[in-house]
């Protein structure tokens, strides 16, 4: 549905889709999404919580570590809900505002993951590259201002989406190719030129995500090059310390990039293969990061491994 206004015509709501061909099957498909929900949730905070009641783990580490499983859980938060409505109760309409909204905070937290992963890199460089310098130069004020500004980042480089969206007409289609509200996805629907939006949209992915994952390889660049000058036992602490973040930031950006390059430079692309791809993207990095520090990361695991204990024996009568 459109109606007319100042500027042109405005879509009032979009349209969003399930899984494309598989309308029979999403019903039950949505049961495994709304567990790996829960486990994303669950575990990210249960990592929150180990951090914030374990003194021991007041450590910059473990803080950045907290800081990316809260926007985990605020990232699949965004979308899963509304995902789940359209499996389980066919609620495909999403209202031009709410979806404004969405758009807003998926890419605006987003852009706040990736800049404390760029934190916790800064973080490994300090530690083995300097690491008499590490307790002056990462002060818990300092850490905490670090994570102010990545919010204030991710917030004010997304802002504008929203406004320029606003600034365009839609007389055609209303039928997004996502389960929730994408930039790149929203913007293709307009009827006028739209190089306003993909030029910004390059300026935000090259400021931002482009900016902070050559920092991150230059970070790991200098890592390697002050670990090979190590002994054995002291290469494998070291690198027994990143291989964790190194995880996460795979997982993070493999599935981001990838998504982007579809939408920017697929001509023809397999509707439920861009489906399947936009979710993996939002749901399967909070999933995996509470498992990948829980298995990898010696203190954690232990911390986790004592919580199930204390509570197993609490339960028992």
């Amino acid at each position: 549905m459109v109606v007319p206004n100042g500027n042109g015509s405005s879509a009032t709501y979009f349209i969003l889709i399930g899984l494309p061909g598989l309308e029979e099957a999403q019903f039950w498909l949505a049961f495994p999404l709304c567990s790996l929900y829960l486990i994303a949730v669950l575990g990210n905070l249960m990592i929150i919580y180990i951090v914030r009641t374990e003194h021991s783990l007041h450590e910059p580490m473990y803080i950045f570590l907290s800081m990316l499983s809260g926007l985990d859980i605020l990232i699949s938060t965004s979308s899963m809900p509304k995902m789940m409505a359209i499996f389980w109760f066919n609620s495909t309409t999403i209202q031009f505002d709410a979806c404004m909204l969405q758009m807003f905070a998926i890419h605006s937290l987003s852009g706040m993951e990736s800049t404390v992963l760029l934190a916790m890199a800064f973080d490994r460089y300090v530690a083995i590259c300097h690491p008499l310098r590490h307790a002056t130069v990462l002060t818990l004020p300092r850490v905490t201002k670090i994570g102010m500004a990545a919010v204030v980042r991710g917030a004010a480089l997304m802002a504008p989406l929203p406004v320029f969206i606003k600034q365009l007409p839609f007389c055609h289609s209303n039928i997004l190719s996502h389960s929730y509200c994408l930039h790149q996805d929203v913007m293709k629907l307009a009827c006028a030129d739209i190089h306003v939006n993909i030029i910004y949209g390059l300026i935000v992915i090259i400021s931002a995500i482009g900016l902070d994952s050559l920092l991150i390889s230059l970070s790991y660049l200098l890592i390697l090059k002050t670990v090979l000058g190590l002994t054995r036992e002291a290469q494998a602490k070291a690198f027994g310390t990143c291989v964790s973040h190194v995880c996460a930031v795979f997982i993070f950006y493999v599935p981001f990039i990838g998504l982007s390059m579809v939408h920017r430079f697929g001509e023809q692309h397999d509707s439920l293969l861009l489906v399947m791809m936009g979710n993996t993207y939002l749901l399967v990095p909070p999933v995996l990061n509470p498992i990948v520090y829980g298995v990898k990361t010696k203190e954690i695991r232990q911390r986790i491994i004592r919580l199930f204990h204390v509570t197993t024996h609490t339960s028992d009568p």
